[in-house]
Parts: C-alpha cells; structure tokens; sequence
C-alpha cells in the first residue's frame, strides 16, 4: 500500500450515528448459495456468532413488529409491536391469550373475545363451564426458536409446554440462560429454577402434577430439561436441532440427532412426544430459511395432533415480479438473509395443502404494518461498532446488515411481502 493511499485512509471523516455506513463496507452481493447444506452451514455460523447482537438489536423477540392501526403506529414501541404479532397469530390458530398493553388489548379478532387458551382443548374448542378436571396442557413446538422470547411467552401466557428448537447451539444456550434467569427472578410465576445448574427446574411439583397426571410425568420432563415458566404451570425446553430433521427426531421419542442442554451438559434428549404429538407447531420467519419447504410441511403434519394447528408467518416475493424487480429488490435480500429462493403466499397453501394440512387461516399479507420494523433497524445499526463487527466476519456480514436496506426498498416498492396464516390437521 502506498503512503499516498494510506494517508487518504487515514483522513477519510469519522462516522456518526447518521452515517449510512454500507456504503463504507461495501461488498458486491448476488453470490450463489453453491449448495444447500453449505448454505444451512452459514446459516448456523452466522447465528452462533451474530445472536447477541441479535438480542441487543431486537430484544428478546427476534421477528417483525406489527403496527395495524395509526394508534398503534403512533404509540407502540417495538417490543409491544412484537407482542402484537404474537397475538394475531394467536388469533389466527383461534387460540387467544391477555392482549398486550397496547392499543391492541381492546381489539376483537375472528376468534371473538379474548379468552384463554389454557381452557381450550387440543382441537381449539372451549372447555365446558365449571368442568371439574384439569385441562390437558397445550403441547408446542416452536421451529426457529431464537433466543426464546417467543417460546417463553406462549408457554406462560397459554399455560403451555413449549419445545423450542434451533441450528445454532449459541441460541439454545441464550435461550436457557434467559429462561432461568426468568424464573429465578419469579418474572415468570412458577419456574423454581434459577441456579446455572439447571437443578430444579421443572416448576412447581403440585401444579405439574395435576396438569400432567401425576409425578412420574413431571419426572420425565425434569429429565427432558424443561423450565417452569409463567403462573399458569407452562415450561420450556431448547433443543439444538435442524428442523428438517424434526419429523425424525420427535417420531423417534427424541434419539434422532438433537441435543438438549439440561443440568450443564448436553446430551440426546428423550423427545417424549411420540404418543402425545403437538397441539401446535409454531414458526415465525425462519421457514424461509428452509432449503426444502415441502418437508417442513410433511414434518408439521406427521408430528401435529388430529385437529392441532399450524401457525405460521413468513417473509415472500410478491407474485408475478418482473426479472428486473426480482434482481432490485428479492435478490438482496436472499443474498444477505442467507435465504433459498423465497416464495409466494399461494406456494406455501400449495405445499401445505399437499401435505395433508387445510387451510384455517388464509394468507393474510400484512406488509404495510410491519415495515416499520426495518426503518427502526436500519436506524439501530448506524453504529460504526456493529459495522466493524460485521466486517470482521466477511462477506456473510456486510451483506446482512446491507439487507437492512434491501428490506426497505422491497416493502416499499411491493416486491417483497410479509403474510401471516394457519393450517389445521383433518
């Protein structure tokens, strides 16, 4: 390097907070992903490295904020406005939990007032009024669980047990770390553990045994490393697992390749829903990730209850998109989200109803209510720190937080879309 060209370096101004800093870290985007493992590969890389930041970035929730009123987009935090997803995706499985303090909490959904979904039995029927038995705890898996945020609220807002999985075993420990530290502080109700050792944690014994039937069931799940969360006796449990091997694993009773981190160690966990099945499966923004969409939906199928749902929201290409759009605005994106070729809405009905699934719930496309979300990232990650750290990781970073961007150009011009649905098991 030239002293001329050194000294240049040395003088180019400093970046502020304003500073629209990909265009200091440029990288050329459009890399073909060569093969889908080593595109599943990088995906668990990036977050085994990136997941703190992650949590500083979005908190605890790692998905869109959803704003669907000028209230709501005039009051709501980001936080409240995840906990506003959530609870429309509650809403379209007709399973409903306390609203959010929002300008959502006076809302009526499609499913009617809210109620909760503890008192529901697995097909999403009321339970009968003054029934004198325990209802039968709602049994959910959670796909692409992050750090946990969601699995840990449905299992205490619901009453539910909640299996959370993920590629990256950084998110799984996250997960716990957060989990027991929830419970320690009695945030969360029940949860007795606390301790890193992970010793004690399957909740309250008295309530676990009336939900469950008994202590030899409350046992099983101790061992399984559940976590007690929540007043109404739900837990939670992470697993590092590749979703495409979910139908394997959980069909096998859990010996099918993942691993549960319970009492400081990991081991192969015993899946314990052979018999019972899910009442729901849960994903939100992680199938796009998925190399083979139609296994997934095979997968959530096989491991779904007779009349258990799943829930589902997702990002996708808007139909018919010219090869110039498509290269403008969907590329980026695929490129610096680690993504395969996304989707339509349509082709996700398609394989979910080839599948064996019908439709509960039908696309409900919510772009415009949740794009707000990239305008308040793209102003979190004018941070010339996080920029350094992702020029530290190479290519895969930069273009991530140069997606950010990508994001906001695709909601704006209508290319690219975000939708939520549902779908049932006959």
């Amino acid at each position: 390097m030239s002293a001329q060209t050194d000294t240049a370096k040395q003088s180019k101004p400093a970046a502020d907070e304003t500073t629209d800093l990909s265009k200091q870290y440029d990288t050329p985007l459009g890399l073909a992903h060569t093969t889908m493992q080593a595109l599943k590969d990088r995906i668990k890389l990036h977050y085994d490295l990136a997941s703190d930041y992650y949590l500083n970035l979005w908190g605890e929730h790692i998905h869109h904020g959803y704003w669907p009123t000028p209230s709501s987009k005039a009051t709501d935090t980001k936080e409240t406005a995840q906990l506003n997803l959530i609870h429309l995706l509650l809403s379209t499985a007709q399973l409903e939990a306390p609203a959010p303090s929002s300008s959502l909490a006076t809302t009526t959904t499609a499913a009617g007032s809210i109620v909760s979904a503890t008192a529901t039995d697995g097909s999403g029927g009321a339970a009968a009024a003054g029934q004198q038995q325990q209802p039968q705890q709602l049994r959910v898996l959670d796909v692409g669980c992050g750090v946990g945020g969601t699995t840990r609220y449905l299992a205490s807002a619901l009453g539910a047990s909640v299996t959370g999985i993920t590629i990256s075993g950084k998110q799984v420990a996250i997960a716990r770390r957060l989990s027991l530290k929830t419970a320690g502080n009695g945030a969360a109700g029940t949860g007795t553990g606390g301790d890193d050792d992970g010793k004690g944690i399957a909740g309250d014994a008295q309530q676990q045994q009336q939900q469950d039937g008994g202590g030899a069931v409350m046992e099983r799940e101790k061992e399984q490393g559940f976590i007690g969360v929540g007043a109404k006796g739900g837990r939670v449990r992470f697993l590092e697992l590749d979703a495409e091997k979910m139908g394997e694993y959980f069909s096998s009773g859990g010996g099918g390749g993942g691993k549960n981190v319970a009492d400081g160690e990991e081991k192969d966990g015993d899946g314990g829903e052979k018999a019972e099945g899910f009442d729901i499966v849960w994903i939100s923004e992680a199938l796009s990730h998925f190399p083979n969409k139609a296994l997934f939906f095979r997968n959530a199928q096989q491991l779904l209850r007779p009349g258990g749902k799943l829930v589902l929201a997702d990002w996708f290409k808007q139909e018919g998109l010219s090869k110039a759009e498509f290269e403008a605005d969907v590329k980026p994106i695929e490129d610096g989200m680690l993504l395969p070729p996304l989707c339509t809405q349509q082709e996700y009905v398609d394989l979910a109803t080839t599948a064996g699934l019908k439709v509960l719930s039908p696309p409900k496309d919510i772009s415009a209510d949740v794009s707000k979300t990239w305008d308040i990232s793209w102003s979190l990650v004018q941070n010339p720190s996080l920029w350094a750290f992702a020029f530290s990781q190479g290519r895969d970073g930069i273009a991530f937080l140069q997606a950010f961007r990508a994001m906001r150009r695709g909601y704006a011009n209508g290319s690219f879309r975000y939708a939520v649905m549902s779908f049932a098991k006959p």
